[in-house]
C-alpha cells in the first residue's frame, strides 16, 4: 500500500503499538487510532487522528474504520478486563465488510495454534504453559483465530515470542511452522507488520517471527 493510505490502529497506545505507530509515521502513513486514554498518548503528528474508545465497543470500532484502507492491531489482553481478542475481531470484520476493507494484520503470541504448525518441543512447552496459566485468554485467542479463518478478508496473524522493547531491529527469522527464536524486538515487530501492508506472501497465514 502507498504511504497516503490511512491505517486504522488498535493497541497504538501500548508498548509495542507505540513502536509501530512511530515507524508508520516515519514512513508517511496516515493513521487513525482508537485509544481508551488519549490524554496519555505522547506521540504527536499531523498524520495521526485519535478517537477515544474501546476495542470491545462495536460502535467505536465502526467509527475507527471509517475512511481507512487497512487495519493493524497490537492490542493485548489486560488483567481483570473483558476478553478483547474475539470481540474485537468480530466487530472489526463486521465493519470491514461494510466499508469494503480487505487487509487486517494482527499480533498474537506464539502459543496460538494453527492446523499448519510443526512446533518444536520448546515452542510446545511455551504453548502448554500459556494454556495452563491463562486458559481463558488462550481460548479467546483461539476463538479469534477461528473467526478470522472463516472470514473472507486478507488477514495475517503475526505470532511472536517474548518482546524486547528495543529500537534495534536485528536479523529476522520468519517461519510458518515454528518459532525459531526466544525473543523479538518491538522495532522488528513494527517493521514486519508494515511490510505486510504491501506484501501478499502471508495473506491468510500465521507466520512466527523472532530475532536469532
Amino acid at each position: 500500500m502507498k504511504q497516503h493510505t490511512k491505517i486504522a490502529i488498535l493497541g497504538g497506545g501500548g508498548r509495542t503499538g507505540k513502536f509501530l505507530v512511530t515507524q508508520l509515521i516515519d514512513q508517511g502513513y496516515r493513521l487513525k487510532l482508537l485509544l481508551r486514554n488519549p490524554e496519555q498518548f505522547t506521540i504527536h503528528s499531523p498524520l495521526i487522528e485519535v478517537l477515544k474508545g474501546d476495542a470491545v465497543d462495536s460502535e467505536a470500532i465502526h467509527a475507527l474504520l471509517e475512511g481507512c484502507e487497512a487495519v493493524m492491531s497490537t492490542v493485548g489482553q489486560r488483567k481483570g478486563e473483558p476478553l478483547v481478542s474475539s470481540q474485537a475481531t468480530t466487530h472489526l470484520l463486521q465493519s470491514m465488510t461494510i466499508y469494503g476493507i480487505r487487509r487486517y494484520i494482527v499480533v498474537a503470541g506464539l502459543n496460538l495454534d494453527t492446523p499448519f504448525d510443526k512446533k518444536s518441543e520448546k515452542t510446545r512447552m511455551a504453548t502448554e504453559w500459556m494454556k495452563a496459566n491463562y486458559p481463558i485468554v488462550h481460548a479467546d485467542r483461539k476463538k479469534a483465530y477461528s473467526i478470522l479463518s472463516a472470514s473472507a478478508v486478507d488477514w495475517t496473524v503475526v505470532r511472536v515470542p517474548l518482546i524486547v522493547y528495543s529500537d534495534t531491529k536485528g536479523e529476522l527469522l520468519v517461519d510458518l511452522e515454528d518459532c525459531k527464536g526466544d525473543t523479538i524486538s518491538a522495532a522488528a515487530i513494527g517493521a514486519f507488520l508494515i511490510e505486510q501492508l504491501s506484501d501478499t506472501t502471508y495473506f491468510r497465514k500465521s507466520p512466527f517471527i523472532a530475532n536469532p
